[in-house]
């Protein structure tokens, strides 16, 4: 007998290490192990080229953190493109024949990876698209193509945001909005008198702060501006910086780059700021993000700034939960006044429309469509399903 409500082993193909900054695909992942066996395979990591051929063979390491299996696949430096991806496949294919992996339901998060699918026999496509990848500085000029070929193959697509489902719905008849949610009691203990942290507690008030990546979409001229006005304001930048020159950030006594920091150490920092920052640049790359630190500040209870990104100013702006600023003088402006204002009211509708989200809540709607696009996409169940449904009629 076939069991309707049996959980595929799920395979996650993404471009994000799993132990980078804690964010979409480890709040889902980690959901989506309570109930099934998770795969989770990163993009590969190359040997040293100054290692020998027998020290440089191709492996797969492989370890569990939360419940997920992750993958993280080894080559040699030569071993790249269409070579890196055949050696990869191969490993990652022999890996799940050993663990008895059958049919399993490929959650993809980057089209750049697809061939890794080349085959091998799946229960469905889940495509969870994060952001436009295409519209990020040096993206594969194949990675456009890709993507169309995962849009075919995909069973369902969800988007990270409005602004990007507004965009994708046109390429696949199954895609369904999931803006970035937020774990609100983690986030909340910034309101429960947490200490300071020893790298923070030398810096004068008031304190402005971001974290999150550092990279393209981080509006530098932005915040070297306010920076060089506000002497006496305070910046904590927490986060790395990936795809851009260190050189090129701004630099001053009042701005405080404290570097990549642990999931579990954000409510600290936040509980010690006076205002939460969004200094998105408004260009190709932020087109259609959704920052998943907006209802994370907020969950913090800090007032919080941002430049007009669209899925900030819908819903939070519009609901006048998060102050926008549209240039450098109403980025100014929306800070004094932050400063200056009292936040409880606002504080109370924000805490009343973070009531209604969760990851949890997230992935429950997320498995639910996930099950019934895998249902269509198994002919044996869909038929046994639509038997049980004609059945039922008839004893009505």
């Amino acid at each position: 007998m076939i069991d309707l409500n049996a959980h595929h082993d799920l395979l996650c193909i993404s471009h994000l290490r799993w132990n980078f900054v804690y964010q979409r695909p480890q709040h889902l992942m980690t959901r989506a192990a309570k109930n099934r066996r998770v795969f989770y395979v990163e993009e590969p990591i190359h040997y040293p080229p100054d290692l020998s051929a027998d020290e440089a063979q191709p492996r797969l390491d492989v370890s569990e953190d939360h419940g997920v299996t992750v993958i993280v696949p080894r080559l040699s430096a030569e071993l790249t493109g269409d070579c890196a991806e055949e050696v990869t496949r191969g490993l990652l294919h022999a890996y799940l024949k050993e663990q008895g992996v059958e049919r399993p339901v490929a959650w993809v998060y980057t089209p750049m990876r697809l061939p890794l699918l080349d085959g091998l026999s799946t229960g469905g496509v889940v495509y969870d698209c994060m952001d436009e990848l295409a519209n990020f500085h040096h993206a594969p000029p194949q990675l456009r193509e890709r993507e169309r070929q995962l849009f075919d193959m995909a069973d369902v697509v969800f988007t990270g945001g409005y602004r990007l489902w507004e965009s994708k719905r046109t390429q696949h008849d199954n895609a369904h909005p999931f803006p970035s949610s937020v774990d609100v009691a983690h986030f909340a203990r910034a309101r429960s008198g947490l200490p300071d942290p020893q790298d923070q507690q030398g810096i004068p008030g008031p304190r402005l702060g971001f974290f999150g990546v550092i990279d393209e979409r981080f509006d530098i001229e932005l915040i070297a501006e306010v920076a060089r006005r506000r002497p006496e304001w305070q910046f904590v930048l927490l986060g790395p910086v990936v795809k851009i020159d260190e050189a090129d950030l701004p630099r001053g006594e009042n701005l405080h780059y404290l570097g990549m920091k642990k999931y579990a150490e954000l409510p600290q920092y936040l509980a010690h700021w006076d205002v939460a920052l969004l200094p998105f640049a408004r260009n190709e790359a932020t087109e259609f993000i959704s920052p998943t630190k907006t209802p994370e500040y907020l969950a913090a209870g800090v007032p919080v700034v941002s430049t007009d990104i669209r899925d900030v100013v819908r819903p939070y702006g519009e609901k006048d939960l998060v102050r926008i600023a549209r240039d450098t003088d109403e980025f100014e402006a929306a800070i004094e006044a932050s400063l200056r204002e009292d936040n409880s009211e606002r504080q109370r509708r924000a805490d009343a429309l973070l009531a209604q989200m969760s990851w949890d809540l997230t992935w429950k709607n997320m498995d639910g469509l996930m099950a019934h696009a895998m249902a269509e996409h198994d002919p044996i169940i869909k038929s046994v399903r639509n038997d049980a449904t004609i059945a039922g009629v008839a004893d009505d």
